[in-house]
């Protein structure tokens, strides 16, 4: 080969500085990923690498109308409460049994994953789980990461299972159109092309953790919130514990014209979870509340602490609840928990601009993160994804908060369901839905949203929960990258790097082999930046490093965008990041757990690929 093929040209050297730029800034998290992205996009179009006429078409491109309608087809089976008959169904199955729960529960995950994205997948499992903890005894954290492997796993039985897999047939899209002379077309995969591969790992996620790697998990019975045992729990975890008092406000009362907020301040303050002014009483009470002679606040302590309290600041005390008793009554408000997914809005902002006692009636009493505890000062911690959330407040508003989907309340508490009249809607549009994605009678991207529009049309969802469930922050990191994997390709950048590293391997090198580095080497960049980051920048090096070899570049990069998801080590994985908190979980767990499961992935991955070759569609 030439060296002046293998010469960098400058748009080359500006696609490859822009990729550096990624991996540093999703590393660094100096600015969000999803600026990042817009970062990125905006330098394509202004170098001319992207022509301005298609810089924006990865918002209208078939891997984001996917996600989109995947994430509402989601929501349309959490709004009627299909989860709840899955608990009852799953309980009924395995008699109690933990290994056959732990089976069933697992399964079921890996399934839904099929259909749904994986973060929305574990958002439902959570509180199923929780539910499942509590009714049989068994320890939260030794469900959870089963459940997680399950789903991530889950997510490579289709096309639409995972992020990576959703990109895959753009970027194949991408790359016929800068194919050497006589390469053959990459046909797009269709929707099952990946289900043996998957059949294979999920059955393998399974195995592990029945023969031996539960071990492992904790059984203690207090990592986790479970109900029945939640006053226990929260007294051990997070020293919330004693009885609630009403104390009252007199004439001589240093906290008069005082603020809730800064009452709350005072040292040896208790839990204010309440405030009566007048007739009107509530929980909750908001920072800028003010205190008045006669205002009566419910707190929550132990005796020796509250008097001693009440005696410095010449407050009446009551242990009779007088106006109270209903608001604190458990089966309309309590203490529950709740985890912060990656898309949250909550990420980066600190409880006090959120103000949730103002806005959504709920008090913040702790932040558990990474098993260290804050109660001090809470109003002032910058929130970061996977932080646990020690709330109270009336159970009705904490359900409508939820609808936000800024946080997954993992605590099992009293709601109605909010249309189990609907159920069987939304079972069918899902059902019919993948039926015609199956069929191949239409394209997935316009089976999967003809799904969400029966959604609508039928009454499951109405426009404003569509648009809810969406993660706009995973629809714009995505189309904000699209044109990056362009890029790759058509500047011949994917190419430079595939040549280069093939020399550096030498030309003997089997192909499994190369396709064992790939892999690796997608995992480790899905580690630091994502699924979605690896597989842009991946996806088109794979399929310029097996031209170059003699290879399948289907099963190259196949390979790739199954590989970006195989990531059962770090929280930058949405799905372990959701976990972590509510499970219990510390770093050496996930590594001790994860490490075999990420070599097996790989194994297999590479294994079942290669005996499916002749299978795939070669154009």
């Amino acid at each position: 080969m030439e060296n002046a093929e293998l010469a960098l040209s400058t748009d080359m050297i500006v696609v490859l500085g822009l990729v550096g730029f990624t991996m540093l800034m999703f590393m660094s998290d100096r600015i969000r990923a999803d600026a990042t992205a817009l970062v990125v996009l905006v330098a394509l179009g202004l170098f001319g690498i992207v022509p301005a006429t298609r810089l924006f078409d990865g918002f209208a491109g078939n891997a984001v109308i996917s996600l989109m309608a995947t994430m509402v087809l989601g929501a349309g089976l959490d709004r009627t409460g299909v989860l709840n008959r899955v608990a009852v169904n799953l309980l009924r199955m395995s008699k109690g049994m933990e290994s056959r729960l732990l089976l069933l529960a697992s399964g079921f995950a890996a399934g839904l994953s099929a259909f749904m994205q994986n973060p929305a997948v574990t958002a439902l499992m959570l509180p199923v789980a929780s539910r499942l903890a509590g009714r049989t005894g068994i320890a939260l954290s030794r469900l959870l990461l089963p459940i997680a492997a399950a789903v991530i796993m889950g997510g490579t039985l289709t096309m639409v299972g995972s992020s990576p897999l959703i990109l895959l047939n753009d970027l194949l899209a991408s790359a016929n159109r800068n194919l050497p002379p006589g390469a053959a077309t990459l046909d797009p995969l269709p929707m099952f092309a990946p289900l043996p591969v998957g059949l294979v790992l999920v059955a393998f996620g399974l195995l592990y953790w029945h023969f031996g790697a539960r071990r492992w998990l904790s059984d203690d019975a207090l990592k986790g919130v479970a109900p029945g045992r939640t006053d226990s729990y929260f007294a051990k975890t997070y020293g919330i514990e004693g009885e609630l008092w009403e104390l009252t406000l007199t004439a001589d009362c240093p906290l008069v014209g005082m603020s809730v907020g800064e009452a709350e301040a005072q040292r040896d303050a208790p839990l204010f979870l309440a405030l009566s002014s007048g007739n009107d009483a509530r929980l909750a009470p908001p920072a800028d509340e003010m205190l008045w002679v006669g205002t009566v606040i419910g707190v929550m302590g132990d005796r020796q602490s509250i008097h001693d309290y009440a005696q410095k600041n010449l407050l009446r005390v009551s242990s009779r609840l007088k106006h109270f008793a209903d608001l604190f009554n458990p089966a309309r408000a309590g203490i529950s928990e709740a985890v912060i997914p990656p898309t949250s809005t909550f990420v980066g902002r600190r409880p006090e601009e959120l103000r949730l006692r103002k806005r959504s009636g709920i008090s913040l009493l702790a932040i558990n993160r990474d098993n260290q505890v804050w109660r001090e000062n809470l109003r002032r911690i910058p929130l970061k994804a996977g932080d646990m959330l020690v709330f109270h407040s009336v159970w009705t508003d904490l359900a409508q908060a939820a609808e936000s989907r800024d946080f997954v309340v993992v605590t099992d508490y009293p709601t109605d369901e909010q249309r189990p009249h609907k159920l069987w809607w939304a079972v069918a549009i899902f059902v019919f839905t993948m039926l015609l994605a199956f069929s191949t009678l239409v394209p997935v991207p316009l089976a999967l949203m003809t799904g969400a529009a029966a959604l609508l049309v039928t009454g499951v969802l109405d426009m404003d929960e569509a648009y809810q469930a969406i993660s706009w922050k995973t629809v714009f990191l995505m189309a904000c990258l699209i044109p990056l994997g362009w890029a790759m390709d058509s500047t011949g950048a994917a190419n430079w790097v595939a040549q280069h590293t093939l020399a550096r391997l030498g030309d003997g090198t089997p192909i499994w082999a190369l396709e064992l580095s790939l892999g690796l080497l997608t995992a480790l960049f899905g580690l630091v930046i994502g699924n979605v980051g690896a597989t842009v920048i991946m996806v088109p090096m794979a399929i310029n490093l097996a031209l170059a070899a003699g290879g399948s570049p289907l099963s190259f990069a196949l390979i790739t965008a199954l590989s970006a998801s195989n990531n059962f080590l770090s929280a930058s994985n949405p799905v372990l990041a959701m976990v972590s908190g509510p499970g219990g979980y510390t770093p050496r767990d996930l590594l001790r757990t994860g490490l075999p499961l990420m070599l097996g992935y790989l194994a297999i991955t590479v294994a079942v690929v290669n005996l499916l070759e002749a299978l795939l569609p070669t154009g």
